[in-house]
């Protein structure tokens, strides 16, 4: 049996069917993975501080607070590196059933740890071990939806399809923020409490819509078809790490191409915020703001991805970099005015920008691997970006802004080196929006 004949079972109705469903899982996987993790990122940046390090002053509490983000981060790659080598030898399916419920059992118990005033320094202890056991989930949720929907969709819609995974970000973003601003609208000590807390405890209801919609879709056809070949050809491949790494430099590729996408993404998600705030504006407002430009961003993904299945990955990519080098002062001293249409603006445009690196990337990533590592060289490329791009960016940049006394130049400088480097690498790369995965 040929991957290619596996594939012409399906009728164009079937797999047009069955395409839609898993396009719809993996965004709602991914939606349910960034609620967690990106809610955990701004309620690093309002909450976590006071909270776990009150014998810190506000500045430490905060840069402190930030660190436990990071933690998640440095766990990603390895989350990669598992759920992968059992993803590519087992199967998409079962390992982002088990990807989604550990992140929304790790999120459900954040919401559960006591403050440091009843059990002192266990409470940030905790706190730090349940962000890796969120890294290790997300960082094998993302290949593994990615792929499910890239390896069923149509090849020359397939960015878009594959956008879907990461327009889950977003919109985790929305409902994680909003949520947020609901419970911040309550006074300061009872938002420090307990308001805080619901929104993680809210994981469940995700966690449940999830699973029943995961639970129902097939696996994909290109990996169960080169399972089958394998089979009949009675061979047994290389661990699927082992694989990735002798090529190396396709991985260090694919992160150095998509660090800067997670450093946008993490200044505005936390820095962001915190600097808005920072300027005067009050906290329900700056967090309606950001979930304003989130919003956008969900459409912006998907129109993006859309074009480059058109025209390229790597020219839409570049272009979201330029502009970002472009507006990164401007944006933030429109989040420094005090006015919250103005910080919406910013919020919204940095979206523009960050949409056009981010669109693409799941299935510019994807596209770089062969089927039997793809899930392995895919979470591992990825996650080594988020590391790289996004896991100390908060830290840095709260660290970058409090030693130069509040001045934003070196906070910019940052995110505009990031863009360098992803832009010089996307530059002496190869485009791959044409290429048949059926024989990479």
């Amino acid at each position: 049996m040929t991957t290619t004949d596996a594939l012409n079972n399906l009728t164009r109705t079937e797999r047009s069917r069955e395409a839609r469903r898993v396009v719809l899982s993996s965004y709602l996987g991914s939606t349910l993975e960034y609620y967690d993790f990106l809610l955990y990122g701004t309620a690093a940046s309002l909450v976590f501080g006071p909270v776990f390090f009150s014998g810190l002053s506000p500045a430490a509490g905060t840069i402190a607070s930030l660190g436990t983000f990071a933690a998640g981060y440095l766990a990603r790659p390895f989350g990669g590196i598992i759920f992968g080598h059992f993803g590519d030898r087992v199967g998409r399916k079962s390992m982002l059933v088990l990807a989604m419920t550990v992140m929304g059992v790790a999120s459900i118990l954040i919401g559960l740890i006591p403050p440091a005033s009843m059990i002192g320094s266990w409470g940030a202890i905790l706190l730090i071990t349940l962000r890796i056991v969120q890294g290790v989930a997300v960082g094998g949720e993302w290949g593994g939806a990615a792929l499910m929907a890239l390896e069923h969709a149509d090849p020359r819609r397939r960015g878009f399809m594959a956008a879907f995974t990461n327009a889950g970000a977003p919109t985790g973003a929305v409902l994680g923020t909003l949520a947020l601003t609901l419970f911040a609208t309550l006074p300061e000590d009872d938002f420090l409490a307990w308001g805080w807390r619901i929104p993680f405890l809210m994981s469940a209801a995700l966690l449940v819509i999830g699973l029943f919609v995961r639970s129902r879709v097939s696996e994909s056809p290109i990996f169960a078809a080169a399972a089958d070949q394998a089979k009949l050809a009675k061979t047994r491949a290389a661990a699927p790490i082992v694989e990735v790494l002798r090529a190396p430099k396709t991985v260090l590729i694919a992160a150095g191409a998509c660090l800067a996408s997670f450093g946008i993404q993490t200044a505005f998600a936390t820095f962001g915020i915190a600097y808005a705030v920072h300027g005067g504006s009050s906290k329900p407002d700056v967090l309606l703001a950001y979930a304003l430009g989130q919003f956008c961003g969900i459409f912006l993904i998907l129109g993006y991805a859309r074009l480059s299945d058109r025209i390229g990955r790597r020219p839409v990519m570049l272009a979201g970099l330029v502009g970002m080098i472009v507006l990164i002062y401007p944006l933030f001293g429109l989040m420094a005015s005090g006015n919250l249409a103005l910080i919406a603006l910013a919020f919204v445009l940095s979206m523009v920008c960050h949409g056009a690196t981010y669109g693409p990337m799941a299935a510019y990533i994807s596209e770089q691997f062969g089927t039997r590592s793809r899930y392995t060289g895919a979470s591992l490329g990825y996650q080594l970006a988020t590391l790289l791009g996004g896991g100390f960016t908060p830290v840095i940049l709260a660290s970058l802004f409090a030693g130069s006394g509040n001045s934003l130049m070196p906070v910019g400088l940052f995110v505009i080196a990031l863009a360098l480097i992803s832009g010089t690498v996307l530059l002496f790369t190869r485009e791959t929006k044409d290429l048949d995965l059926t024989e990479v």
